[in-house]
């Protein structure tokens, strides 16, 4: 099984090579990079050259996935609101489109396979409205980005849009297959469970979120520090039509200290031990 790790990690950082430097000293083949601008600027071309000279250069590792930017500014959403595909406002979900096609863009220069993508905010009620909106969402960004290569993976996130029914459904009646699930355990979790939002979805998961909590909180803890059973959960991956990457989604230091991501590879270590992909 594919071993790989998201920047989101590093969140409050900027990334720069040495932090995928770390990546690869813990263990991880792959990286999903966080699109947001004052981590990963995807919108300026030098930051982007930067990182296609890195995988390009960089044995052993590869640019597995993009995650979507889930806001506009470049200080985590301290500005702008949350980037909502499917926001009450045609002019919101606009935008919200048009910042997400700005980061499929660097695939241009920096190939990646998949981009991962949230439907509403968390807790967001569904309706018919909003599905709607979802599968309009989808069917644009879609064709942004199949030319480029890329693939669009919806993630299951805390709200009722999302559920393992709600994604199923949509993914159906789209009639896109090649449109697919990143399975997040931790939003599972806390959520309807890992295997009861598993089964439902498993023809569908394309990538993962692997993190832990204790069922309260989306607390994106290593492995084996919440209460998600991870022989189950590894049972399940491994049993999968489309056995996919192990992908770390870890939480990161709130200062973006360089003292904590020194301890990054250590995390993506212990992660691996617990579970044994």
């Amino acid at each position: 099984m594919l071993r790989a790790i998201s920047t989101y990690v590093h969140i409050r950082e900027r990334l720069h090579p040495g932090l995928l430097d770390g990546f690869v000293r813990g263990g991880a083949q792959a990286v999903e990079v966080f699109a947001a601008r004052g981590h990963f600027d995807y919108t300026n071309p030098q930051s982007v050259r930067e990182l296609a000279s890195y995988f390009r250069s960089t044995e052993g590792i590869s640019f597995h996935s993009m995650h979507a930017p889930m806001f506009a500014d470049e200080q985590w959403g301290r500005f702008h609101q949350l980037l909502n595909l499917v926001a009450p406002e045609r002019k919101d979900r606009i935008a919200a489109m048009d910042e997400i096609k700005r980061a499929i863009e660097v695939a241009e220069q920096a190939p990646f396979r998949f981009l991962i993508v949230h439907l509403g905010d968390a807790n967001e009620t569904a309706d018919q409205r909003k599905f709607d909106e979802g599968l309009t969402a989808v069917e644009h960004l879609r064709a942004f980005a199949r030319p480029l290569g890329v693939q669009i993976l919806l993630e299951n996130i805390p709200n009722e849009l999302t559920t393992a029914e709600q994604l199923s459904q949509l993914i159906r009646v789209s009639h896109f297959d090649d449109v697919g699930v990143c399975f997040d355990f931790g939003h599972a979790r806390i959520g309807a469970g890992v295997r009861a939002t598993f089964e439902p979805l498993k023809h569908l998961i394309r990538s993962t979120h692997v993190h832990d909590n204790d069922g309260t909180r989306d607390a994106h803890l290593v492995p084996g520090e919440g209460s998600i059973d991870w022989t189950e959960a590894m049972e399940l991956l491994r049993a999968a039509p489309q056995i996919p990457a192990v992908l770390l989604e870890l939480e990161g230091d709130p200062d973006g200290s360089p003292e904590f991501s020194r301890k990054v590879p250590q995390m993506a270590q212990k992660a691996w031990d617990v579970l044994k992909p």
